[in-house]
C-alpha cells in the first residue's frame, strides 16, 4: 500500500528570526539535497531554511530563492521514490513590518513548486505586537495601533512602502500585477469561523491577506489550512513567525526562558553584537550600556572604511581583555542608517560591514560563554560564517521573539556555545538588557 505523506512545514526565511516563536526544530544554512532530505525526515514538524535573502538585491534573492526550490523538488523527490512522501507547506517567512523581497520571492516559489490554488499575505506577530484588522497591518505602540506604513520600517531605502492596508500593499509591490480589488480578504469574523469551504473553492494562486489579533485567530485559521491541504489544495504563505507557531502546535519548550543561563559555557563571560541600526535597536543597546555591567565598544564605521585591518586587530584586543576579566562585552556599529546614492551602493556597504562582524565572531576568544547577536542579517551572518553552522537546532526563546540555539559538542572552536538571535525591531527598549540579565544569570 502506499505510504500516506507526512506534513511538514517548510519555511524559507529571509533572515534567521522566524524561528522566534518555535523550538526544537532544525536551521539550515546549506540547501542541498542532502541538507534537506536531513530536514525533512527529522522528527520536529517545520524547520527552516535560512535564505537571508532580505540582506540582497531582487536578483540574487530571486538566484537563491530558486536554487533553494530546485533542490527541495529534488529531496522531496528522493524521499517519494524510497516510500518516504512528504506533504510540503511552503511558508515564505518574512518581516512582520512588511520589509523583504515581495513579490519576487513568491513569484519564484509558485514557479518551481507550484501550481498553488492561493498565496496569503500573514504578516501577524503577536510577540512582536504586530496585528491585522481590517486588511490594515499595525504596529502597536504603547498600547495603540500604528498602521505600519507611519513607522520608520515604511521608510527602509530598499523596501520602503507607501500602504499599510494590505490590498494596497500587494497593488503597490506588484507594480498593479495584483490589483487591490483582485485580492481576497479573510476578516477577523471569517478567520474565527468556518471558510473550509471558501478555502477549498480558491484557485489560480489568487492572493489573499489574512487579519489576526490574537494567537487562537491563526490557530483556527491554520487547522483550516491544513484540512484543505489534506484534501489536495495547494497554499503558498508568505508570513511573519506567529503563523508557523499555528502550524506547528508545539508543546511548551523544554528550558524555561528564565532557565537559560543554564546553556552557558562554565559561567563564563559573554558578548553581544549589535549591527541593527533601527532605532528601536539604538534604544535598547542604550539602556543595556547604562543598567548592566557590560563594557561598551563602538565599531566606528568611518574607521572600518579608512584602516579596516588597524581596527580589527584593537577590537580583539579590546575582546581578549574583557574576557580576561570575565567582563561582558558589547560590540556595535555606528548608529543611524547612513545615506547612499543607490540601492547598489547601499547594499554594497553593507555587505563590507556584514564581512567584517563576520571575521570577529571567528575570532572571538574561545573561552566565551554565550553569544547574543541582534539583527536579521547580522545573525544569519554569524550562524552561517561566522560560526559556519550547517544546521543548529532552536532550544527555544529566551524572550518574546528571540530564539537560542547552540553550536554542536563537536565545534573547532566554540563546542556548545549558546547563541541568541535577537530581531532588530523586537522588544520594548528594556529587552536587550533583560537577555543579556537572564543569559548571564543576574536577572
Amino acid at each position: 500500500m502506499p505510504q500516506t505523506p507526512t506534513t511538514k512545514i517548510i519555511a524559507i526565511d529571509d533572515d534567521p528570526t522566524g524561528s522566534q516563536t518555535v523550538h526544537s526544530c532544525l536551521l539550515l544554512t546549506r540547501w542541498d539535497p542532502d541538507t534537506l532530505i536531513e530536514a525533512l525526515t527529522d522528527h520536529a514538524p517545520l524547520f527552516f531554511v535560512l535564505s537571508n535573502t532580505r540582506g540582497m538585491d531582487a536578483g540574487a534573492a530571486a538566484e537563491v530563492t530558486r536554487e533553494i526550490c530546485v533542490n527541495l523538488r529534488a529531496a522531496l523527490e528522493t524521499l517519494a521514490a524510497a516510500g518516504r512522501p512528504i506533504q510540503p507547506i511552503i511558508v515564505s517567512r518574512s518581516d512582520s513590518t512588511l520589509r523583504g523581497h515581495y513579490p519576487v520571492e513568491t513569484d519564484v516559489i509558485a514557479e518551481e513548486l507550484g501550481p498553488f490554488d492561493a498565496h496569503f499575505l500573514v504578516p501577524a506577530f503577536f510577540e512582536g505586537g504586530r496585528i491585522t484588522r481590517d486588511g490594515t497591518h499595525y504596529l502597536m505602540v504603547d498600547g495603540q495601533p500604528v498602521p505600519v506604513s507611519e513607522t520608520e520600517f515604511a521608510r527602509d531605502s530598499v523596501f520602503g512602502f507607501k500602504h499599510a492596508f494590505l490590498p494596497d500593499y500587494v497593488e503597490e509591490k506588484t507594480a498593479g500585477r495584483i490589483r487591490a480589488g483582485q485580492v481576497e480578504r479573510f476578516s477577523l469574523s471569517d478567520v474565527r469561523g468556518d471558510i473550509g469551504a471558501r478555502l477549498r473553492a480558491l484557485n489560480g494562486n489568487v492572493c489573499c491577506v489574512v487579519d489576526a489579533e490574537r494567537q487562537s485567530d491563526l490557530d483556527g485559521f491554520a487547522r483550516q489550512v491544513l484540512a484543505a491541504a489534506g484534501e489536495g489544495k495547494r497554499f503558498l504563505f508568505r508570513s511573519a513567525a506567529s503563523l508557523l507557531t499555528a502550524f506547528a502546535g508545539l508543546p511548551p519548550q523544554p528550558v524555561a526562558a528564565d532557565r537559560m543561563s543554564s546553556y552557558v559555557r562554565d559561567g563564563r563571560a559573554g558578548v553581544v553584537l549589535v549591527g541593527s541600526h533601527v532605532a528601536k535597536s539604538t534604544r535598547q543597546l542604550e539602556t543595556l550600556i547604562d543598567t548592566t555591567d557590560v563594557i561598551p565598544v563602538e565599531i566606528d564605521l568611518e574607521r572600518l572604511i579608512q584602516n579596516e585591518e588597524a581596527l580589527f586587530h584593537e577590537l580583539l584586543d579590546r575582546l581578549e581583555t574583557a574576557q580576561l576579566e570575565n567582563r561582558g562585552l558589547v560590540l556595535f556599529t555606528s548608529r543611524g542608517e547612513r545615506q547612499f546614492p543607490t540601492k547598489a551602493d547601499r547594499l554594497a556597504f553593507g555587505e563590507r560591514v556584514s564581512g567584517f562582524l563576520v571575521r570577529i565572531v571567528q575570532n572571538l576568544p574561545r573561552e566565551i560563554g554565550f553569544l547574543i547577536s541582534k539583527g536579521g542579517i547580522t545573525s544569519n551572518d554569524t550562524l552561517s560564517r561566522g560560526l559556519a553552522l550547517r544546521t543548529a537546532r532552536v532550544l527555544g526563546q529566551i524572550h518574546a521573539g528571540c530564539s537560542v540555539v547552540r553550536c554542536p559538542a563537536d565545534h573547532p572552536r566554540y563546542p556548545d556555545l549558546p547563541v541568541v538571535i535577537f530581531p532588530g525591531n523586537v522588544g520594548d527598549d528594556a529587552a536587550l538588557a533583560e537577555v543579556y540579565r537572564i543569559i548571564n544569570g543576574s536577572y
